[in-house]
């Protein structure tokens, strides 16, 4: 290489940089041929052909020109009519005039009379003068347009007609006698109509500005109409000079009662040659005028399909936002106008949308309700093109939403056109906010331009692994990020519909902090005190705060954060501050009175929020002397003194400004405690050390770092592999791995990027490692390279190669020791030919699982909402048929939330990502919303800023009572904010009675005595003492069963004929339950034969109960004065860990035991107070 570097000669003189600028002889002097281009357009006829043809500017002035000349041309013959009086006498120029009344006896037509006019020298002079200058101008034209076929322009109409109305004038100069001839001047309104379309084409050519088609023909068939008018008008009125005289304002009389088919008949022509041209006209308007409204009519419904335009005028005068989709469908339109015009200073804005798709029928039709009429533009293109993007006014646009089809079955081909679509509307309208919804995670950063961006399968992975360790996450975050005004199911009979409704309404507000009645008092104090006291005299739950000089937003940021004026407030409430009243009344008058404040809580009533912390002042709890204890037996006990456990519960005030030395959580990066209590568990087993850090490996470009529970070294691919031995392992199933915590089972189709945010938040370094579950995932197809690279280095995470509708895969990946299986929408049935059926396979196959493991918490993913309601289908439960009516009932009422009701869905066991289509809408509004959902998932880490997590309430810490005491006990011990309570209760029927309600449960515990422990019975005043695994699998115990049955039934039978159909509905009852035991008993064989065929142990699968009896539902920033329930689970964001570790160190050893840890209420290690 460097030999032939070296034989590189150097470039001679002439081609040298410096010589060609400082110029060089040699070079100058070589032989050198000009060519010029272009020189055919330098000829006469080229210059001719710019001037009047090619230049849309010159020739625009030369059309408007000829069309004023037209148009003045039939102006003088109209003058030349009003002038001319036959009664002086007609004839040639300069000869003997003949009286037009003595012939008017005759009953013969006088020819002189429409041959000769009387003509007035002046008026012949200007008519002549146009004449040829109109002449000149057309042979000019005809000249230039000539392209060797000279009969094609001889022979058109339009040179035809300027003949005849040129030609004449010309030959009077010459022959003076003709200067009187009749010359049909008024046949030039047709080539005025002529030079008007060609006027308007060169207009629109000139200044770029496109009127629409409509509007063109609209204008061409108004002058067809009125050139049809005017011609017939003069000539009947001409023609008629040899019969009866009319005068012109009658024959345009004539001719308006003609073409409009009315024909009264008191004007009409009397000469034949009037008559044929009558006759003449009405078939030319004939022919002509039906050509025309074809063509209206055929733009018409074009327009229809493409939406017309949205006025210049309109986009400066008014606001409007553009909605570019792929396919718009009913669902996604109403989703948006409903979530969109829900905020009330978005009433005065219009929608434009932008789809390169004809309008649906049933879009159609949602668009003419005149609600939505007068404020949504549909138009049909494409925002690829700048027309299309100049038809909607982008540039003047408020704002862009870019919505990605979610319904395609390739996602990675939908987000392509959703990137264009954006690079788009930036190049076109680089001012204008975009607001883009992205499907998967690895083309998130081609779209990192937009304002806000929204990526589907990060947050729906986040959301569905918080949903196992957060029961009813994604039903959380869907009522936080739908507008509503809480007044969802006000006027239902059932007090959990009202209260759950109520509380839906809660959304997040902001506001500053200096500007805040709720907040402004507390300036100077810690966040904890600030957020504690808004809550127990207003009622509003703090979350989160940002400074002025920082625009990260901190989710509690802990006690050591003094509020501080400036400060913008985020807090969750019904409604924002600026629309509520402040009213108060018994604070004012007990501190006229001089109250203390040391009320007590006597009883089960319902005290008042301000006297909610009942012991408070009285007994301090002692935070000192502590110490950090492992996470299974972090307990908050009841207070005691000197061990004795003879004083009064109470909970701590909360602190204005922190202590440090009482408020400070585990120092979770040294957790040495909870190594050493795994060692001793184990009793000396082999224990792989976990680490703390951010994974080495990400699956895509974007991902936010998280610190996490790493393994010390990469695990090997093949250990990845659950039912698959290797030689490091010979483990085939998940009962051989021999886990201590529950396992959590995903069900995809492939595995894409956005599973690795599944894996992250279950992996967080805020979560205990004993509270680690493992998580195995069942992949239709077997996972690429890229993606096992990503996962090697978590823990306890396995994946093989299944589908959830083949019961081997299910048992091999340990399904009967899951407590919590995730279905995932797969791609390739998003699509179906008949719309909603594309969960169709989904629904069946959980169902299907549903019956087969009842104990099994099954979170599914759908692809449309409206298909909750077949999630756990019972066709004869009348509750659920209540709650449909419920939901209809809703919808009518004009509820964004009509799903809300249903328990699936309220459970938080269902969730469809098209829900969270609102969070990109309520961004318009609240630009934050994005941030704030994304730290409550996990998806970003903030330095700072809390995370959502749960506890449990169990029966040891009922002593609390209440919400607000709970709120306090959390503030002033561990400094988290509480922001909600997920509450099962027992199954109640609407039109049950309360003494039948306990008939029916003393029936289905004595049928079902598989009953799970976390099932609340000391609500309805039933006792029961059996167990979780009480339900043997031995047979021979059912017919004891059925036989305790019927003698209840029996007994129930024997009470007279009070209530016979009551007993009826019981018996009823009765039978459904056996029934379904028998059916389960089936289904139970089923699962151990294929356990026993596989080689796998069945002492793990159980009975259990289906939960049938209970529901759930999530109570969003309660009263204060509501009552705590056993097995309820708080919502809580705890603040960041790692917030103060590196300024106090030396504290790291000292207090944790008041601290509440992390819990899933699925696993056995479970935070008490």
């Amino acid at each position: 290489m460097t030999e032939l570097e070296s034989e590189v000669l150097p470039l001679p003189p002439r081609y040298r940089f410096r010589d060609l600028l400082l110029g060089d002889q040699s070079f100058q002097s070589d032989d050198r041929v000009q060519v010029e281009f272009y020189v055919n357009e330098n000829t006469f006829k080229e210059r001719l052909k710019l001037f009047f043809i090619k230049n849309q500017r010159s020739s625009l002035r030369i059309r408007l020109f000829n069309f004023s000349l037209k148009l003045l041309t039939c102006l003088l013959y109209i003058v030349r009519v009003l002038l001319d009086n036959p009664e002086e006498g007609i004839g040639c120029w300069e000869c003997e005039k003949q009286n037009y009344t003595a012939f008017n006896q005759s009953t013969k037509i006088n020819w002189s009379h429409i041959f000769w006019v009387d003509r007035k020298m002046p008026l012949w002079a200007v008519q002549v003068s146009i004449a040829l200058i109109s002449f000149l101008e057309t042979m000019l034209l005809i000249y230039l347009s000539y392209k060797g076929n000279i009969w094609e322009q001889i022979f058109r109409i339009s040179f035809i007609l300027e003949m005849i109305n040129t030609v004449p004038f010309i030959i009077t100069i010459f022959w003076p006698p003709l200067r009187n001839l009749f010359i049909p001047v008024f046949l030039n309104c047709w080539l005025a109509k002529y030079a008007l379309e060609n006027m308007i084409n060169d207009l629109h050519r000139a200044i770029q500005r496109t009127q629409s088609a409509m509007f063109n023909q609209v204008l061409i068939l108004i002058c067809t109409l009125l050139c049809l008018v005017f011609t017939g008008t003069c000539g009947i009125q001409h023609l008629e000079r040899a019969g009866e005289k009319l005068s012109l304002f009658k024959s345009f009389y004539f001719c308006i009662v003609t073409f409009s088919t009315v024909g009264y008949g008191d004007v009409t022509p009397k000469i034949w040659p009037s008559q044929l041209l009558v006759v003449i006209m009405i078939c030319v308007a004939l022919v002509v005028l039906p050509l025309q409204f074809e063509e209206l009519v055929y733009l018409w419904m074009e327009r229809q399909k493409s939406g017309g335009n949205y006025s210049r005028h309109r986009a400066q005068t008014e606001k409007h936002v553009v909605l570019c989709v792929s396919s718009l469908k009913i669902d996604l339109l109403m989703d948006f106008l409903n979530e969109f015009y829900a905020h009330p200073r978005l009433q005065d804005y219009y929608v434009v949308i932008l789809c390169p798709t004809e309008m649906d029928i049933q879009v159609r039709r949602v668009l003419q309700i005149p609600l939505w009429s007068q404020r949504v533009i549909y138009l049909q293109g494409s925002a690829l093109k700048d027309q299309d993007l100049m038809r909607a006014k982008m540039d003047n646009g408020e704002a862009c939403f870019i919505l990605s089809s979610r319904n395609e079955v390739d996602r990675t081909a939908a987000d392509h056109q959703t990137i264009l679509r954006a690079w788009a509307v930036k190049d076109f309208a680089p001012n204008c906010p975009l607001y883009v919804q992205i499907l998967k995670p690895e083309n998130k950063f081609h779209v990192k331009f937009a304002d806000h961006v929204v990526c589907e399968e990060e947050c729906k992975y986040a959301m569905l692994a918080l949903n196992c360790v957060c029961p009813a996450t994604s039903t959380l975050i869907t009522l936080l990020v739908h507008t509503s005004r809480g007044q969802e199911g006000q006027e239902s009979p059932e007090q959990w519909q009202r209260m759950y409704g109520r509380c839906s309404g809660n959304e997040v507000y902001h506001i500053r902090m200096g500007d805040s009645k709720f907040f402004m008092e507390y300036e100077g104090k810690s966040f904890t005190y600030a957020a504690f006291h808004a809550h127990k005299k207003y009622g509003v739950c703090l979350i989160g705060i940002r400074r002025e000089d920082n625009k990260s937003i901190l989710l509690n940021p802990g006690p050591r954060h003094i509020m501080a004026a400036s400060d913008t407030c985020f807090y969750i409430n019904i409604t924002k501050e600026e629309n509520s009243a402040f009213i108060f009344k018994q604070e004012e008058k007990q501190k006229k009175k001089g109250f203390a404040g040391r009320g007590t809580y006597d009883g089960p009533s319902r005290l008042p929020v301000h006297s909610i912390i009942a012991s408070m002042g009285t007994v301090a709890m002692d935070l000192q002397n502590t110490e950090c204890r492992p996470a299974n037996s972090s307990k908050l006990a009841l207070p005691a003194e000197n061990g004795s456990g003879n004083r009064r519960p109470s909970i701590a005030p909360v602190l204005e400004l922190a202590d440090t030395s009482s408020l400070l959580p585990c120092d979770l990066l040294s957790d040495q405690s909870e190594d050493e209590m795994t060692q001793s568990d184990e009793e000396g087993s082999a224990v792989v050390e976990y680490v703390k850090g951010y994974p080495p490996n990400s699956p895509y470009i974007g991902s936010s770092p998280t610190l996490c529970h790493l393994l010390p070294e990469k695990a090997p691919f093949c250990c990845l592999r659950l039912d698959k031995g290797c030689k490091h392992n010979s483990f085939e199933d998940a009962k051989a791995y021999g886990f201590k915590n529950k396992l959590i089972i995903v069900s995809a189709e492939t595995a894409g990027n956005g599973l690795y945010n599944f894996i992250v938040p279950l992996r967080a370094y805020y979560r205990s490692r004993k509270e680690l579950n493992p998580i195995v995932l069942l992949l239709d197809n077997k996972p690429e390279h890229h993606f096992l690279e990503a996962i090697c280095c978590f823990p306890m995470v396995y994946y093989m190669e299944g589908t959830i509708d083949n019961l081997d895969s299910l048992l091999q990946c340990g399904i009967i020791y899951a407590d919590n299986l995730v279905v995932v929408d797969k791609e390739s049935t998003m699509s179906a030919e008949e719309d909603y059926m594309a969960d169709a396979k989904t629904i069946v196959n959980v169902q299907t699982m549903f019956r087969l493991f009842p104990s099994l918490s099954i979170i599914t993913e759908l692809t449309h909402p409206s298909n909750m309601r077949f999630m756990q289908f019972r066709a004869k439960d009348s509750y659920s048929l209540a709650l449909s009516k419920l939901e209809k009932k809703e919808r009518e009422n004009g509820s964004n939330l009509a799903f809300m009701f249903r328990l699936p869905f309220a459970a938080g066991r269902v969730f469809s990502i098209s829900m969270l289509d609102t969070l990109l809408y309520q961004s318009f509004v609240k630009d934050y919303m994005i941030t704030i959902t994304r730290l409550l998932l996990g998806l970003d880490t903030t330095p700072g800023s809390g995370y959502l997590c749960a506890m449990k309430i169990t029966e040891d810490d009922l002593w609390i009572r209440t919400y607000g005491r709970l709120f306090q006990k959390l503030c002033s011990s561990s400094a988290e904010i509480p922001i909600g309570i997920y509450r099962t209760e027992s199954h109640m029927f609407a039109t049950s009675e309360p003494h039948d309600i306990r008939a029916q449960s003393q029936i289905s515990i004595n049928v079902e005595d598989c009953e799970d422990t976390k099932d609340v019975k000391e609500h309805w005043g039933i006792k029961t003492s059996h167990h979780r695994n009480s339900c043997s699998s031995d047979q021979s115990e059912h017919p004891l069963l059925r036989r305790k049955s019927m003698q209840w039934a029996r007994r129930l039978s024997r009470k007279g004929n009070k209530h016979s159909s009551k007993t009826a509905e019981w018996i009823s009852q009765q039978r459904l339950s056996l029934y379904r035991r028998s059916e389960r008993q089936e289904l139970s064989e089923l699962v151990k034969n294929r356990m026993k065929h596989l080689g796998l142990p069945t002492t793990g699968y159980d009975e259990m109960n289906d939960h049938q009896n209970t529901l759930s539902y999530v109570l969003i920033n309660p009263p204060p004065d509501t009552r705590l329930e056993l097995n309820d689970i708080v919502y809580l964001i705890r603040s960041d860990p790692l917030a103060h570790v590196a300024n106090d160190g030396h504290s790291r050893k000292s207090s944790c035991s008041n601290k509440l840890g992390p819990c899933n209420p699925e696993t056995r290690d479970e935070t008490q107070l």
